[in-house]
């Protein structure tokens, strides 16, 4: 029986075809993106979650609005999620009456569609690196199993063209194979975890942020009417 410590792992890899060998390669390298991303995508995440709190929690303890646009407004450079959009709309209920001419409804849909718009820019930003991590978790297995088909194709190639057929010609081929395989779910399993975390997380900011622009056209409404 073959021992395990005659098939060294590096062995195997060095001693690869070409095409399996560059499957491996191209694997590695996508799972070594896909972790750099989903750290970045984690502290991302993170970072919008605890600013909509603090946001939230300021703008509904009381604060004057205007004092409030003050303070974000300090910060227009580093400011994202829902303060992003609280200063499209308040920056877009300041142009409308200062123009004097617009009536309430106009005020209203403008401020509204600034909001929109902010909202979707952040979205766009959330979703960032989400589609490659879904590209890697569906289509990692699939490269993986092309090196898997291909090292076994040339083990019974090999096979086949030797007089006396044993385990030990066949066995180097079949499990560099399945290292092919191995490394395909390696990198496809975090992604795929990850994207479905995300992509909940994501959706979960969204919907705080689409409850905000709602609440806050109310105020809008209200301020508009007096």
């Amino acid at each position: 029986m073959t021992s395990a410590d005659s098939l060294p792992i590096g062995a195997l890899i060095g001693n690869a075809s070409l095409p399996v060998q560059l499957v491996m390669l191209l694997l590695l390298v996508a799972s070594f993106i896909s972790w750099m991303m989903i750290f970045l995508k984690w502290f991302q995440l993170r970072s919008a979650r605890r600013a909509t709190d603090r946001f939230e929690e300021k703008f509904w303890s009381g604060t004057a609005l205007e004092r409030l646009y003050t303070e974000v407004n300090r910060k227009d450079a580093e400011a994202t999620g829902i303060e992003s959009i609280f200063l499209a709309g308040f920056r877009e209920l300041r142009r409308q009456e200062q123009q004097g001419h617009a009536t309430k409804a106009d005020i209203l849909e403008a401020v509204r569609r600034a909001m929109r718009v902010a909202l979707t820019e952040e979205i766009d930003f959330l979703e960032t690196h989400l589609s490659f991590l879904a590209t890697v978790g569906s289509t990692s297995p699939y490269v993986g199993l092309f090196g898997t088909v291909w090292g076994i194709m040339n083990s019974f190639r090999s096979l086949g063209a030797s007089s006396q057929a044993t385990i030990a010609q066949v066995a180097p081929g079949i499990a560099e194979a399945l290292i092919a395989t191995a490394m395909g779910l390696f990198a496809a399993i975090p992604a795929v975890i990850a994207y479905n975390r995300y992509s909940n997380n994501v959706e979960r900011l969204v919907t705080r942020y689409e409850i905000f622009v709602e609440e806050f056209s109310s105020i809008v409404q209200r301020q508009v009417a007096k």
